[in-house]
């Protein structure tokens, strides 16, 4: 199994996890005192992951990932990929293994997989609902991640069918209200950001009037943020195809088709990550 993303170091994260469970470092921690003290050391177990609600699944990888590191030698197969929709009842993954280190890694794989498919689920269904607005408005998420785990969660929103904004604050300027407080204007804020050599530069506006002195200070794209429907194509028309625009704000499932029919580019929507409800997926064992 080969999981990689940039910035992501998987063997960290896994290890890190499990001292967690495992209570490492604290006193009398650094073990599963149900397993070791229920199951036999030489005990095998079977077991299928399966999905109890219809998902998009992301996080099997990482899932492997746990049972691999505390049983090297288990099987394990994959039933589905990461993205695929799959029906309520769907086996997603079969393993066999020491049933100890099973019982132990099952906590850590099910809890991502759990938040990870509720991430893709909930993407999946946005990019449904804007559909019925546009063909081709693009779902964005935001920087709304849980500390730690942003990488994971942008990488099940792209399951999902969203495409990442911002990985985090390096890779573009993001020019927010109060950014414009203290530079003094819309435009004076995008002009520092471009004479720093910044690129590309993102320009949050609330008002129409705020249009022309972000795209003539240099921004490459506009958020028009919590604009009504009718806003939004008055914006979309003003700014004519000149920079990019994405509707932020006040969108939601209800929302968001009438949105994307504006005519802007993206729609961008925080509650992906900061509020996706976790997947029903269990994990069913069986002696060998």
């Amino acid at each position: 199994m080969t999981f990689s993303l940039p910035g992501f170091d998987l063997d960290t994260f896994i290890r890190s996890t499990l001292a967690e469970d495992l209570g490492v470092g604290m006193d009398g921690g650094g073990k599963d005192v149900t397993s070791e003290s229920v199951i036999p050391a030489d005990a095998q177990f079977a077991g299928v992951m399966d999905s109890r609600d219809p998902v998009v699944v992301a996080g099997l990888p990482l899932a492997e990932a746990f049972f691999r590191h505390l049983d090297p030698d288990c099987t394990i197969e994959s039933l589905v990929k990461d993205g695929d929709r799959v029906a309520a009842g769907t086996d997603v993954m079969r393993l066999t293994g020491n049933a100890r280190a099973l019982l132990t890694a099952e906590r850590s794989a099910l809890n991502i997989v759990q938040h990870l498919s509720g991430i893709a689920t909930m993407a999946r269904e946005y990019v449904d609902a804007m559909r019925k607005g546009s063909a081709t408005c693009t779902l964005l998420d935001t920087r709304k991640t849980l500390p730690g785990l942003r990488v994971l969660e942008k990488y099940a929103t792209r399951q999902g069918g969203a495409q990442n904004h911002r990985m985090g604050l390096w890779d573009a300027a993001m020019i927010k209200d109060n950014h414009v407080a203290v530079a003094g204007s819309v435009g004076e804020a995008v002009r520092r950001a471009r004479d720093a050599g910044v690129k590309p530069i993102i320009c949050e506006v609330d008002r129409l009037d705020q249009i022309e002195p972000a795209i003539a200070a240099g921004a490459h794209h506009l958020l028009l943020d919590n604009m009504s429907p009718d806003v939004l194509r008055e914006a979309v028309a003003m700014v004519a195809g000149r920079t990019a625009t994405e509707a932020s704000g006040g969108i939601n499932l209800d929302t968001i088709a009438a949105k994307a029919a504006s005519g802007v580019d993206y729609c961008s929507v925080g509650r992906l990550t900061q509020s996706a409800p976790a997947a029903d997926v269990g994990l069913d064992f069986k002696p060998v």
